[in-house]
């Protein structure tokens, strides 16, 4: 039973010490969250983001660090989109793709070096583009220069904290640190949205709420159902005889995840909707041609103007980036010349490029399952919003938060349960 498996998880020191070292982390990020830079009218802030649904959303994965102007305003958001760059990189330059995918190990930890540099730039570039547009609108007032330097290089160092707090659980709790800290940043706003749901509780959106409800039901269920399911390849090894004894000579098979890529294609594509919405409210109010097309393509790309339009394009970056972080993290080739060099092979297919192009056709059909269940379950509060004409800040984001916690979830349990096997092997 569930509580017998969470007796045992306490009763191992070195399983229990890491759960622990998770929770201090999360300990940590909210006490940050909620240490504002000095000088900033919270009242103020709270309101402008409770109006702002785009800002609302960039708030949800900072854990509520933006609305305060904390010291980690920036949340993640630096480091994602560093790492989006590299990654998109290695499809241009094959000396970054070579480093990422064949020099093992080292070039990875090499690779996740460069990531690191690059989120310094990119964390001074969004501070004093968020502080320059809550100038702009009137948010904050004008700061002295000396204020408004040490206002950027404590928001950076912020941004950088949190992404080595982030490493830290990688290294050393269970599981993805950076999807573990969006987690608790969603999970942290969840009883502010439930509460401010209560208190503005409106009988004429009892149909939108119900929907949003069952919408969360649907969403749980397929995010379990396709995130557990798998597409297992048939795999057989020749029998090989090294002196008196014989190797191989057994079948296993090859598990293919339906949704290999997890929750990375939502948090990829929310940072590329968020980037033109922010450049939009930078050039508000401005006069020529370019400040124009930019306020366009923000409008267009705002769900609480244009919901139909920010669902499709939501839905489009969902599946292209399934497909594209699956090419970057998955490898067919390398697969093949493996299992060769094991003496696998799959039953009625050739070994080397004849079972590549296998796995290549099997992977691409699965992936399209995948990327249609993400950008559906992503756009569900979308949908939900267009059909309604309600817009509620919960509805636009249910979806994805839903979608990240659930698989965060499944996939803690998931590492956990291997640590409590590995030890159940050690003992035996």
């Amino acid at each position: 039973m569930w509580w017998q498996r969470i007796i045992q998880i306490f009763k191992i020191r070195d399983l229990r010490n890491k759960i622990f070292f998770i929770l201090g982390i999360f300990v940590i990020f909210r006490i940050m969250a909620n240490l504002p830079i000095p000088g900033i009218d919270s009242q103020r802030m709270k309101e402008f983001f409770e109006a702002n649904q785009l800002f609302g959303l960039l708030n949800l994965f900072t854990g509520g660090a933006l609305d305060n102007l904390s010291i980690v305003m920036l949340g993640l958001g630096p480091y994602i989109t560093s790492v989006i760059i590299l990654q998109l990189l290695t499809m241009i330059f094959p000396q970054l793709e070579r480093l990422y995918k064949e020099e093992g190990e080292a070039g990875r930890q090499k690779f996740n070096q460069y990531g690191r540099i690059l989120t310094i730039p990119l964390a001074i570039l969004q501070s004093y583009g968020l502080l320059i547009l809550l100038q702009r609108q009137g948010i904050i007032g004008d700061l002295p220069q000396v204020f408004f330097l040490t206002s950027i290089l404590t928001v950076t160092a912020g941004a950088v904290f949190l992404m080595w707090l982030g490493e830290l659980i990688s290294e050393k709790g269970i599981g993805n640190g950076i999807s573990l800290m969006i987690f608790a940043g969603i999970v942290a706003d969840f009883p502010t949205n439930i509460r401010q749901l209560v208190v503005t509780y409106d009988p004429s959106r009892l149909p939108a709420y119900l929907l949003f409800f069952a919408g969360s039901v649907i969403i749980i269920a397929g995010v379990v159902l396709v995130s557990e399911a798998r597409r297992n390849i048939p795999v057989s090894y020749a029998k090989r005889v090294r002196g008196m004894k014989m190797y191989g000579g057994v079948s296993t098979y090859l598990p293919l995840n339906v949704n290999p890529a997890g929750v990375i294609p939502i948090i990829f594509a929310l940072s590329m909707l968020l980037f033109p919405g922010m450049v939009a409210n930078f050039f508000a109010g401005g006069e020529g041609v370019i400040p124009r097309v930019i306020q366009s393509i923000g409008n267009f790309l705002n769900p609480a103007i244009n919901p139909w339009g920010y669902g499709i394009i939501y839905f489009l970056l969902v599946g292209i980036f399934t497909y594209f972080y699956t090419a970057v993290t998955f490898d067919p080739k390398a697969i093949s010349s493996n299992l060769q060099k094991m003496g696998g092979f799959i039953p009625g297919i050739r070994p080397g490029s004849s079972t590549t192009n296998f796995l290549y056709y099997v992977l691409n059909r699965i992936l399209l399952i995948g990327a249609l269940f993400l950008g559906t379950i992503a756009v569900l509060p979308s949908i939900v919003q267009g059909i309604t004409g309600v817009v509620v800040f919960q509805f636009l984001v249910g979806g994805t938060a839903l979608l990240i916690v659930v698989s965060v979830v499944l996939e803690l349990m998931r590492q956990i349960r291997a640590q409590l096997q590995t030890r159940e092997y050690e003992t035996f």
